[in-house]
């Protein structure tokens, strides 16, 4: 009996400390040690090579880099996906001009000297020939203030100002504050208010002309991309020009004392006015279209918890870039070819631990998505057409241009701006905040994840896909610099000290994340 006893009483504690030990987090810093400052360089020096040349979505560059980072999944040993292959694939459509002209009293202007439009918020314009132009005020339609009200647009041009009415006092006659409304310079609701009540054609005085063609002109040159699934099919839009001062004053001509006097009524009694205006105005907006391929490439390491493994960490950055402009290739070396080396070397040391019998216990999905710079839409695929179930992925790691050192650090470089870790999840924010003290020691900035930060960062890079479905997500970022989106952002500026830092930041907290017994609870709306 007592031998009994001594057997069982030998199993219960050797079976407790088996259980014991399943559950303790393994320290990472072996696996966090292969991301390596060569291997980065070498992921980098080829996506911002001439073969990739810039890495565009829908170019064939953009699918070398693809097929590159694909290779290295494979070389690193993590298995194909149940497609047999390491990629989303996505049907993208390609909206550009063919030619665009306005003429104003037989006067030609000129596109992106004079005036500009959105390709992808207009359809084909044959000849549009009009005698007049309606001037519209600013163009709203809200309960408590509407320009359309009682005026008939159909099948005409009207001329807008861009933002909204507010007295003299800076109080939106809409909102009720002086905190801007949802129309104030909100040309899609505007566009779309317009087309609903037949207006032709919509033409938005901007002010700051030249200014938003220099900041835009990526985006205005050559074409533009839209998913082609049916879930994102765009609103219907009246078509549209932004044009400069003169052309407005060129259409309003001797008109143009009425129609300071009207937005002065506006503005002292928020009631609607409009004029009509005579003016010999012609327009054509020649647009093309055409269907183009793309790809998410995905890595996923297998949890080793035959529980926890449906929960998945998913760790982002975005693999294109601005692609060619005539002979130049804008390479993208920080943005985002940082990012996409980060994640690569993520994988293989997530891929190492797991070869060791030391996996993750959750699933890690490393992803580098592609057309975040045609509006984060690689990212808003997957998020619309998850390959592995949302409702399972516990958060999302993204790391987009970590390799350079901007201007209020050039005296410390040892640092990364975060963003978004707080705004669902306390312990998100809190395990990013332990794992960089425990191990990489760099200065967290949280400059631009203030809610009033006029960047707005937090919006305008892939992991806010995430973040709007309800998942965690932190972004990391060098934050900007003089080669932002220019032919200079090259390989010879990356610190690639830094950069291997901050990707070691991001592998720890999804290592944290992805082993802890506890899933990361949302506790923010």
């Amino acid at each position: 009996m007592k031998k009994i006893f001594f057997f069982l009483t030998i199993f219960y504690f050797s079976t407790l400390s088996t259980v014991k030990a399943q559950y303790e987090v393994s320290d990472p810093s072996p696996y966090a040690a292969t991301i390596a400052e060569g291997d980065l360089r070498n992921h980098l020096t080829y996506l911002t090579s001439d073969s990739c040349a810039g890495r565009e979505s829908g170019t064939h560059g953009n699918m070398l880099a693809a097929q590159y980072i694909a290779n290295q999944f494979e070389r690193i040993g993590i298995p194909k996906l149940k497609n047999k292959d390491y990629f989303q694939k996505i049907l993208f459509v390609s909206h550009g001009w063919n030619s665009t002209s306005i003429s104003i009293k037989k006067k030609d202007y000129r596109y992106l000297w004079d005036y500009y439009a959105y390709a992808t918020l207009c359809n084909t314009q044959p000849l549009l020939d009009a005698r007049s132009v309606v001037f519209l005020g600013y163009g709203i339609d809200d309960p408590k203030y509407s320009d359309y009200k009682g005026r008939n647009v159909k099948g005409k041009i009207v001329l807008i100002y861009q933002d909204e009415p507010t007295n003299l006092a800076g109080i939106s006659y809409i909102s009720g504050t002086t905190s801007p409304s949802v129309w104030s310079n909100n040309y899609h609701k505007k566009l779309e208010v317009a087309h609903k009540n037949g207006a032709a054609m919509v033409l938005f005085i901007d002010s700051d002309l030249a200014k938003n063609i220099g900041r835009y002109r990526n985006y205005l040159i050559g074409s533009r991309l839209l998913l082609a699934n049916a879930e994102n099919e765009k609103v219907q839009y009246a078509n549209h020009a932004f044009i400069s001062t003169e052309m407005a004053k060129a259409i309003i001509g001797h008109r143009f004392k009425k129609v300071v006097r009207i937005r002065k009524r506006i503005q002292q009694r928020g009631k609607p006015d409009y004029v009509k205006l005579n003016c010999n105005i012609s327009i054509v907006q020649d647009k093309l279209e055409s269907k183009i391929d793309g790809a998410n490439v995905l890595g996923y390491i297998e949890g080793s918890d035959s529980v926890m493994k449906k929960e998945i960490v998913v760790v982002t950055a975005h693999y294109d870039h601005l692609g060619k402009r005539g002979e130049e290739i804008f390479r993208g070396a920080d943005d985002d070819g940082s990012g996409t080396s980060g994640v690569i070397e993520i994988a293989e040391a997530f891929a190492t631990a797991k070869k060791q019998g030391n996996g993750p216990r959750r699933s890690v999905l490393c992803m580098t998505v592609t057309g975040e710079e045609k509006g984060l839409l690689g990212s808003n695929y997957y998020t619309h057409y998850p390959v592995f179930p949302l409702e399972n992925t516990v958060v999302d790691i993204n790391i987009d241009m970590i390799g350079r050192v901007d201007e209020p650090h050039k005296d410390n470089p040892n640092y990364i701006y975060v963003i978004g870790a707080d705004r669902l999840s306390s312990d998100l924010h809190n395990i990013n905040e332990r794992m960089n003290a425990n191990y990489t020691k760099l200065t967290l900035d949280y400059t631009y994840n203030a809610e009033s930060d006029p960047n707005r960062y937090y919006y305008r890079s892939d992991h806010y896909n995430f973040a709007e479905k309800g998942i965690p997500a932190v972004f990391f970022f060098n934050g900007t610099h003089p080669d932002y989106h220019r032919t200079t952002d090259t390989i010879d500026k990356i610190n690639f000290e830094m950069l291997t830092k901050r990707t070691q930041l991001a592998f720890f907290t999804a290592w944290e994340i992805a082993n802890r017994k506890d899933k990361i609870i949302v506790d923010k709306k």
